[in-house]
């Protein structure tokens, strides 16, 4: 190892320099500095210069240049905290957060109060949940930084995500009593203060004092609404039930359609009659469509014939959409779907005949303007085909389409009709109806788009969803960079059932790197929250993202990689080109070879417009991320994924996160089973036995496990 090199007062200031232009993102004047210095034979092994420069590089995207100066430069240099925070800043901008860490840990060695190496390591040690090290060096910059305010936050929440709520409070506390507020005008800042204390006096478990403190400094805060809802949760886990139904009361004038209130409402109020409870607060709600809709959960026989009747009347005549999705909870209960038949089938009668909902001689008689038959119709037919009567619901959708054939809704629900009797083919055909009527609305589009990847129409869905993509862009990738999962996940479906397995495997593992990107992408709130003084958010942000990877198109996506693993694994893949084994067996050799040749011919037509693309549309790249283009799409390419060596290994690798979430989940076990089963004996007889258990116990009678 060299003598580590000092610079001179003149070749230090234009090290400076170099910095600065690294700061300022001025990355061609920061290589004409470093290059002024490294050109002296002097100073040519400088490791510091070497270091700045290789960051320097690395921002331009030169990343084997960048990794070889670096490295260099702490060749020449091993004690320097410059050289090895450098080599730790590039760890981390390719996600080697381990190896970053190492790196900071060793720059602090040679300078153990540098400011901005133990942020960036704490950003690295929460982010790697290595909370007991992020508590240390919080403790570390709070010491060195005492005025600073972000030094006590960060702290007090390395405190709360190490569930020690005592020394939070106590931190938060102290720090509270240096700042001084104005009385006349809330400070966000301030009441966000407030409201995390509060929240962690509730969650330590001291209720009472959690009141008095919003109670002592309600004058500074802005979320009222926080407030209110925050007590009236203390208050009723207090059993102080007066003054919680007062401050839910309050909630529901400010809100009068959050049902939740309404629940809590009645919780706390425990009435012998919950039907007149509810039809009592519909008298002092009367504007909310919440409090009409609630005593349906409640109500029975006449008295649920009688509110369905008055709930029904202004959505027809009003002209409602989503009247039918607003009662469909109520499908659960057989004897009501019989009374809203019978009430729905009257009201359609008597407009037929008479042209009101009521018959002549009743004292609701009205004359209805024409658009109420349709609306009842409309309702009519998507009520049957949720009972599973297909014929009654094709009937009256049929006659609303007579009515009104340029609406909308008509078609989507023709084609749900259908969707639901299972031929997949006229649903698209009517949603293509449907969206060609509306060609500005995404929402169509996108169903229409969906329902082609049902009947296995992949390139036709992708061309539908161009038009709400990004202009001179290729539709595919930008729906990766929108992180359109639904999309994939229906792709891969799409590809699975016609046999294209890589293909299916390729959309699978894209979805799984959308939760690997939306974890890693939590890295930039670490300083954000802590600036802004989100820290309620920051909080529940830190626990949404340790459960990420039990959202269903997680497990959907793995549940349908673990299934193609499996089947990988029992049948081996021999071939580098799949191809439809039914089409294969049916076909004459002519008629093989005719196949391919055409396929062929597709294949290159597709690459050279996906070249064209790239050269017309793409800003100019450099040589760095060409070959990181490279990388990712021959990672993910479809034949390489087929060929895996070991499918039950790369099985696992989609399970483990539903192991450690999932564990409730009946399918987790029976994927976990069916890998283990798989295993050799030794691991077989060790592993399976406890899947085999849990699965009786908690479900003996899933028919999946039988």
């Amino acid at each position: 190892m060299s003598t580590a090199i000092k610079l001179p007062q003149k070749e230090n200031g234009i090290f400076k320099k170099i910095v600065r232009c690294y700061e300022c993102k001025q990355y061609k004047n920061g290589l004409k500095f470093a290059k002024q210095i490294l050109s002296n034979s002097r100073f040519a092994d400088h490791g510091e210069t070497q270091a700045m420069k290789g960051l320097i590089l690395n921002c331009m995207g030169r990343k084997e240049e960048a990794y070889e100066f670096v490295r260099k430069g702490l060749k020449n240099d091993l004690k320097s905290h410059v050289c090895w925070h450098v080599y730790g800043l590039l760890q981390r901008s390719d996600k080697k957060y381990e190896e970053a860490i190492k790196c900071y840990r060793n720059a602090l060695k040679w300078d153990k109060e540098n400011i901005q190496i133990l942020r960036d390591l704490s950003l690295l040690q929460v982010q790697m949940r290595d909370l007991e090290g992020f508590r240390d060096t919080r403790y570390q910059l709070l010491k060195l930084r005492p005025a600073q305010r972000g030094s006590w936050v960060g702290y007090a929440v390395a405190y709360h995500l190490l569930v020690d709520y005592d020394m939070a409070i106590k931190v938060m506390g102290e720090y509270r009593k240096t700042q001084i507020v104005a009385q006349e005008k809330p400070d966000y800042e301030y009441n966000e203060m407030v409201m995390y204390e509060a929240q962690l006096l509730r969650e330590s478990g001291q209720l009472q004092e959690s009141i008095n403190h919003l109670d002592q400094f309600e004058a500074h805060v802005c979320d009222m609404l926080g407030v209110l809802e925050l007590k009236a949760e203390i208050f009723v886990d207090l059993g102080k039930l007066s003054e919680a139904r007062i401050l839910y009361w309050k909630l529901l004038k400010r809100n009068p359609e959050n049902v939740t209130y309404y629940t809590r409402l009645e919780e706390i109020v425990k009435p012998a009659n919950k039907l007149e409870f509810y039809l009592n607060l519909r008298k002092e709600l009367p504007n909310s469509s919440t409090a009409k809709r609630l005593p349906l959960n409640i109500a029975t026989g006449d008295d649920f014939s009688r509110l369905l009747d008055e709930y029904l009347q202004p959505g027809f005549r009003k002209g409602v959409p989503p009247l039918f999705l607003n009662l469909k909870s109520l499908y659960t209960d057989p004897a009501k779907v019989e009374i809203i038949t019978n009430t729905v089938e009257s009201f359609y009668q008597c407009l037929r005949q008479h042209g009101s909902l009521y018959p002549p001689d009743s004292d609701s008689f009205v004359q209805e303007p024409p658009s109420t038959v349709l609306w009842v119709l409309l309702y009519l037919a998507r009520h049957y085909t949720t009972i599973g009567d297909t014929q009654k619901a094709l009937e009256y959708v049929e006659r609303a389409i007579e009515h009104t054939p340029t609406m909308l809704e008509l078609h989507m629900t023709m084609a749900k009709v259908y969707k639901n009797a299972d031929d997949l083919k006229a649903a698209a055909h009517w949603m293509d109806e449907a969206q060609s009527l509306d060609t500005a609305d995404r929402y169509v589009n996108s169903k229409y788009a969906k329902y082609l990847l049902r009947i296995g129409q992949v390139e036709e869905a992708i061309e539908k969803s161009h038009k709400f993509t990004r202009e001179g862009a290729s539709t595919l990738d930008t729906l990766i960079d929108m992180q359109c999962m639904w999309f994939e996940l229906e792709c891969a479906k799409s590809y699975y059932h016609t046999g294209k397995l890589g293909e299916a495997l390729k959309k699978c593992h894209q979805v799984e790197k959308h939760f690997v990107d939306i974890h890693d992408d939590q890295f930039d709130f670490h300083t954000y929250c802590m600036r802004k003084m989100t820290l309620r958010a920051y909080v529940n942000l830190i626990s949404l993202e340790d459960a990420l990877k039990n959202h269903p198109f997680y497990i959907e996506a793995t549940k349908l990689a673990v299934k193609i693993y499996l089947q990988l694994h029992d049948h081996p893949a021999t071939k580098e080109v799949e191809v439809n084994n039914q089409q294969e067996d049916s076909m004459t050799t002519a008629e093989l070879k005719k196949l391919r040749r055409k396929q062929r011919k597709a294949e290159l037509k597709a690459q050279a417009k996906a070249q064209e693309d790239k050269k017309e549309n793409k800003p100019k790249q450099t040589e760095n991320d060409k070959k990181v283009g490279e990388e990712k799409d021959e990672e993910l390419d479809p034949v390489k994924l087929v060929m895996v060596k070991d499918p039950l290994e790369e099985a696992l690798k989609f399970l483990v996160p539903l192991q450690h979430l999932s564990r409730g989940c009946i399918d987790t076990h029976l994927m976990s089973y069916s890998i283990y089963c798989r295993k050799s004996y030794y691991d077989n007889r060790v592993s399976q036995f406890p899947y085999l258990i849990i699965l009786f116990r908690e479900i003996p009678a899933d028919v999946a496990f039988h």
